[in-house]
């Protein structure tokens, strides 16, 4: 990851669009490339199956999310301890990092002006 002075992000938020959006994976978490392809490749295959383009605005959405956290060092590094703490920590721990996740991702979709709905998971794992 490309890191920044003084905690300020490390790009800016890209618009909400597959093209502006893959570019800011490769930029900032080039490891999570392959998980935004397989996932955008399923979002578009359940649209024409259905002719419904929801499942698409939903993956907008979450790597919108995901690339709101990542772009912000420090934020995403907060992030993934609360992921850790929910993984490995007791019960008591785990209630803790979820409720610190959920509120991470409720001021991501917040920033973005996305209802909490529009995504439904966080994205690729980092």
């Amino acid at each position: 990851m490309t890191t920044s002075s003084a905690g300020q992000p490390l790009i800016p938020q890209p618009p909400a669009t597959v093209t502006a959006l893959r570019q800011a994976v490769a930029q900032i978490t080039p490891a999570a490339l392959p998980a935004f392809t397989r996932e955008l490749d399923q979002a578009a295959d359940q649209p024409c199956q259905a002719s419904n383009l929801s499942p698409l605005h939903r993956f907008i959405a979450q790597w919108a999310v995901y690339v709101h956290i990542q772009r912000q060092p420090n934020l995403a590094k907060e992030f993934r301890r609360w992921e850790d703490t929910a993984e490995t920590g007791d019960a008591t721990q785990a209630r803790r990092a979820a409720s610190a996740i959920g509120r991470i991702l409720d001021d991501a979709h917040a920033a973005l002006g996305l209802l909490p709905q529009q995504a439904h998971r966080y994205g690729a794992s980092s």
